[in-house]
């Protein structure tokens, strides 16, 4: 009997856990969700270098950088769900209000298609819940 996986997506990731063990014993059981308790935002100090206009002083500003990658996290199906999580939450520490979150994940559908825009709002929506749940 063969110990293979039919489905190549299922092989693929038992080669990388195979991998990461072999590498790093620890990373074995490495979640990504794990990661973003790690680290759930940046400083606001950090967030301005990376996503903010500290190098191109006429640019665009952290919550429009961040914005816009919300947008293209959607084009892309929503399929990385710790990427789309971990922008809502520095677009928010960045100033973005929750309503321009939800305009930019809508604005989507039109060239992401429905499934798209309604996973990432789902995505979205648990980080302002929990948001709110650790202001109160």
């Amino acid at each position: 009997m063969n110990d293979s996986p039919a489905n190549p997506f299922e092989l693929m990731l038992r080669q990388a856990q195979e991998m990461a063990r072999a590498f790093n014993p620890g990373l074995e059981s490495f979640s990504p969700k794990e990661f973003e308790k790690l680290w759930p935002t940046m400083p606001k100090e950090l967030m301005e270098v990376w996503f903010g206009n500290a190098v191109n002083k006429e640019g665009l500003d952290a919550r429009t950088r961040l914005l816009l990658t919300l947008a293209g996290l959607t084009m892309l199906g929503a399929q990385s769900e710790t990427a789309v999580r971990q922008t809502v939450r520095h677009a928010l520490a960045a100033g973005a209000r929750k309503q321009e979150i939800v305009e930019t994940i809508g604005l989507m559908s039109a060239f992401a298609g429905i499934p798209a825009m309604t996973r990432a709002l789902e995505l979205a929506q648990q980080v302002m819940d929990e948001n709110e749940e650790n202001e109160t």
